[in-house]
């Protein structure tokens, strides 16, 4: 066991949040998105949701300062306007928890999985919530 390190961030979670550089992003994703065809390194926290694993996550990670779009969620398909109840949830969370919180941004579907794809590891959560995925970006700790 560690101090002031929240138990939910298992090993290989901590891991990957470690080893990620400036710039890096890792995806909390939902049971329903194809997290291991994905590519990056899958971790498992089948039973968190990713509310739970996002406040975990942001007390030992911050957010990237230099860009517009540190937290990316997927758009609502054929209602791109549409804010699910988990996007707000998430964006409490960060306005709570985040050194520096900033507004949720969203990106279509596909564009939202081929991002993912490009993260350094993805962590496939129990999170049964419909949109229940975002993706963060690390920054620096000044």
């Amino acid at each position: 066991m560690l101090r002031n390190i929240n138990p939910i961030l298992s090993p290989e979670l901590l891991y990957a949040l470690r080893a990620m550089g400036h710039g890096d992003e890792i995806a909390l994703v939902d049971s329903n998105f194809p997290a291991e065809s994905l590519g990056p390194d899958c971790v498992r926290a089948d039973g968190s949701d990713n509310s739970v694993i996002l406040k975990a996550v942001l007390e030992v990670m911050p957010l990237d300062t230099f860009v517009p779009d540190p937290a990316l969620c997927m758009q609502v398909v054929d209602d791109p306007k549409a804010v699910p109840d988990t996007v707000k949830d998430f964006q409490l969370i960060i306005n709570e928890v985040a050194d520096v919180p900033r507004e949720i941004q969203s990106i279509e579907r596909f564009a939202f999985y081929d991002r993912a794809k490009q993260s350094f590891a993805v962590v496939q959560t129990g999170e049964r919530r419909l949109y229940g995925n975002i993706i963060l970006k690390k920054g620096v700790i000044k």
